[in-house]
């Protein structure tokens, strides 16, 4: 899709869909500051707050960024986040925002991703998303985005529940991840994960396979985070009770295994106009492509 038609595609985004939440169920909006969900990663000194806490920046320089994760993990649920990209030349930085049941990239891990790659002045941002299992990934799927995600604050979330994973953006769905109610190799179900954000940098691979590189003298590059707002169960060892797929909570009903109608129609526009990659569709990567993309997104 040509710039100006990815620009005045945003004109007939068809009306966001209301999410699955019935009004006794209400999604919750934490307002509680950084230090009563998250705890720093690594390089507190380029983390920094808004006066009243409420907003979070990270910065990358070339001798570092800077991460956060959750001091809880969480197995189901509803996970929500507003971020505002860095803008500008962003060449080479990664903005991630994922769930993951280890600290590590360890070996084994689940992993849930959204990954922003940075660019040029002018040119349109990527969002990656990927889906790791027992520590095999490599089902990235790639969208531009319907408006400048570094002008002003956008939402990203995840409904992660026993029969499906989505990844919303804005409430609109824009990945449709299913499970098959199997013992698989692809859909993370089974480990506890806490949610994390980081900035880095990866100009080996992020822009334009890596021949674009981070642009130093723009350093430090920021991103800004606010709202972050959660629905889940919290784990607790050996397990908790809301685990075990009983219903109760709205995110494991039946309306949240799927798709609303209004939902599948925002999510057609967006298979339309903003995919640009697809595992599922690489057959030069997959000559036998992998289980999960026989299973449809509509069902």
């Amino acid at each position: 899709m040509e710039k100006r038609q990815w620009i005045s595609s945003m004109a007939i985004l068809l009306p966001i869909a209301a999410l699955f939440i019935s009004p006794t169920a209400a999604v919750s909006q934490s307002k509680a500051n950084f230090e009563d969900n998250f705890s720093i990663m690594w390089s507190e000194d380029h983390f920094t707050t808004s006066k009243d806490g409420q907003i979070w920046y990270l910065a990358l320089d070339k001798e570092t960024g800077c991460g956060f994760q959750t001091k809880q993990r969480y197995r189901f649920g509803w996970f929500s986040m507003k971020l505002k990209l860095v803008g500008g030349d962003s060449a080479g930085v990664v903005t991630a925002y994922y769930m993951c049941s280890e600290n590590g990239a360890g070996p084994t891990r689940d992993e849930l991703d959204f990954e922003f790659l940075g660019n040029r002045t002018g040119q349109p941002y990527l969002i990656q998303t990927n889906v790791y299992k027992n520590g095999t990934g490599g089902r990235e799927m790639r969208h531009m985005l319907w408006f400048d995600p570094t002008e002003d604050f956008h939402t990203y979330s995840i409904l992660w529940n026993n029969h499906q994973i989505v990844f919303f953006v804005d409430q609109v769905p824009i990945r449709v991840y299913k499970n098959n109610e199997e013992s698989n190799n692809f859909f993370p179900n089974e480990k506890p994960m806490y949610l994390f954000s980081s900035i880095w940098n990866a100009d080996d691979w992020a822009t334009r396979g890596g021949l674009e590189k981070t642009n130093w003298k723009n350093a430090p590059f920021v991103s800004s985070y606010e709202d972050f707002s959660v629905d889940g169960c919290q784990w607790e060892d050996p397990y908790p009770a809301c685990v075990s797929t009983t219903t109760e909570n709205w995110w494991d009903q039946y309306a949240a295994w799927h798709l609303t109608d209004s939902q599948k129609m925002d999510f057609a526009w967006v298979k339309r106009n903003l995919v640009i990659y697809d595992y599922c569709q690489d057959t030069e990567r997959y000559p036998t492509l992998p289980e999960e993309c026989s299973l449809s997104p509509w069902d």
